[in-house]
Order: C-alpha cells, then structure tokens, then sequence
C-alpha cells in the first residue's frame, strides 16, 4: 500500500477510536436512579487515573440519592456498572442514583485506557 492509503486508514481508525470512547452517552438510567436535584446531600467523586480509581471501594446508604460524578485526572475513563442499570459516566459527568437494594456492585473502566485497562475496577458498597 502506498504511503498516503496508509496515513488515511490510521486516521480512519483514530476516529472511530474516539467515536467509540464517547458511544452510550445518551443512554437513559433504567433503574435505582432519579433526577439531579439541588437537594442532593451526598456526592460521590470516584478519581480514575492511568489504571486506577483513587479508591478500590466506595460506600453510599441504601434507599438515599447519591450524586456519582467521574473525574478522569490523567487519561480518558468512562465508569460502567456490572449489575446496575446506571448509564456509563464519562469524565466530568455526574448522574444522581438512588439504590434501593443492599449489595457490592462492581465497575470499571469501559474505554481502553493503556496496558493496566484490564485491572482498573472497583466496587460500590450500598449499605
């Protein structure tokens, strides 16, 4: 393949890459979660870095509204919940949840962030 075909496949890719990163934004919240309100007491700030959130368990009461807000402080982090039905967050987002049911529910990182991509999960605890 010449040079230019070559250059045009990889830019081809780098933006369906970056299309990808950004898929399921729209989705709506199907279950535990209510609308963002200003009354929201408690707010949960989950850090992802290159491979890692800043904690590797996070806990929230059952049955109160919780503020779940993503901030990527190195790479590019969207946040998904295993056995939740909670709309995957992307960096700067936020999506207040309200969930109903005691339990661990694990998440991770669902946009492939480098080599650690793999290990980068955690839990949230509702008590």
């Amino acid at each position: 393949m010449s040079r230019i075909t070559w250059v045009f496949v990889i830019i081809v890719a780098y933006v369906l890459l970056l299309t990808a990163c950004g898929a399921g934004k729209n989705e709506e919240v199907q279950s535990g979660a209510g609308e963002e309100s200003n009354t929201t007491a408690n707010e949960v700030v989950i850090k992802a870095k290159n491979w890692e959130f800043d904690k590797a368990e996070y806990r929230i009461k059952k049955g109160e509204a919780v503020k779940l807000t993503l901030d990527s402080g190195s790479g590019v982090h969207s946040l998904a919940f295993k056995d939740l039905k909670i709309k995957e967050l992307h960096s700067g987002d936020s999506e207040v949840v309200t969930i109903n049911e005691a339990g661990t529910y694990e998440f991770f990182c669902n946009v492939m962030c480098g080599s650690g991509h793999a290990n980068m999960k955690a839990k949230l605890i509702v008590e």
